[in-house]
């Protein structure tokens, strides 16, 4: 893992440098959007709606708009002259009971990896917070903005679980809440004993994504059989290391495919079955 932020918790007069890194990551499959008929991939530009210019990335700005259609607009210097307080520095509040902090908060989770000089401290740390059975409150920033977050204890290690602010909290307004509805105490009973009899530990390691896997088997058998397209202009990728996942398995398993056709004569002067792979332009210049 890579560190995305270096800076360090302060509890009280204790300063214990940390790096912080992402605890999560997300494994579904990513798609570009194509050109359906040679596989082309389609590019998104920026363009200003009052002159019908395209704007370079570096003259774009934050913008507010009013509800009368004004719109303000945000430099970088404006930006830079907001507090950020908490700026490389894990601020801890207070501690509060677990529970308190409602699964519902939850935005994102890191782990935190003292710095050398900080692991007595760090240890020190996280035992406490450990034994006591509560959660440090604080607050950080990241990414430009503040937010508020948790600590806690996770294998060994502290992690830190951003949370949202209260007003991003959506009201349950559903009209069965006024309701008078009744429940009979034997169909409680009979809710608790099915719940009973369905309890057991909860291991994530037993479930799997059976979208995810179907789909890149999809994606396999559409290599293995070379029903792939490469756009023109497109070179074959230099060879590297180890892929990291399915999408560069997947990429270097196609230039091996391209490599193996192109090396191999055509027997009998036939050209090979597929030729998907060709661009348009190729195509035609051979007809």
């Amino acid at each position: 893992m890579r560190s995305i932020w270096a800076g360090a918790i302060s509890f009280g007069l204790v300063v214990i440098p940390v790096k912080l890194y992402a605890a999560t990551e997300q494994r579904d499959i990513t798609f570009r959007q194509v050109h359906r008929e040679d596989g082309g991939r389609i590019q998104f530009r920026r363009f200003c709606t009052v002159d019908g210019e395209e704007i370079p990335y570096a003259d774009i700005a934050k913008g507010y708009e009013l509800p009368t259609g004004d719109m303000v607009v945000l430099t970088d210097e404006d930006l830079s002259e907001l507090p950020l307080v908490t700026a490389h520095r894990i601020e801890v509040l207070h501690f509060a009971p677990s529970n308190q902090v409602e699964p519902i908060l939850s935005n994102k989770s890191y782990y935190l990896e003292p710095e050398p000089t900080g692991t007595r401290a760090y240890v020190l740390f996280r035992d406490a917070l450990e034994r006591s059975g509560k959660v440090a409150v604080a607050k950080v920033a990241l990414r430009q903005r503040e937010a508020l977050a948790a600590l806690r204890v996770r294998e060994g290690v502290l992690t830190l679980e951003t949370l949202l602010w209260p007003d991003e909290i959506r009201k349950p307004e559903f009209p069965f809440l006024d309701e008078d509805i009744e429940v009979r105490q034997q169909e409680l009973k009979m809710a608790a004993s099915l719940i009973e009899t369905m309890t057991e530990d909860f291991e994530p390691e037993a479930f799997k994504d059976a979208y995810r896997e179907a789909l890149e088997a999809v994606v396999r058998a559409k290599v293995e059989g070379n029903d792939v397209v490469r756009p023109a202009g497109v070179d074959a990728p230099e060879p590297k290391g180890q892929p990291a996942d399915l999408t560069e398995i997947l990429r270097a398993s196609v230039s091996a495919l391209k490599a193996e056709r192109e090396a191999k004569p055509a027997s009998g002067g036939k050209s090979p079955a597929k030729t998907r792979a060709k661009p348009a332009s190729r195509r035609k210049a051979s007809a």
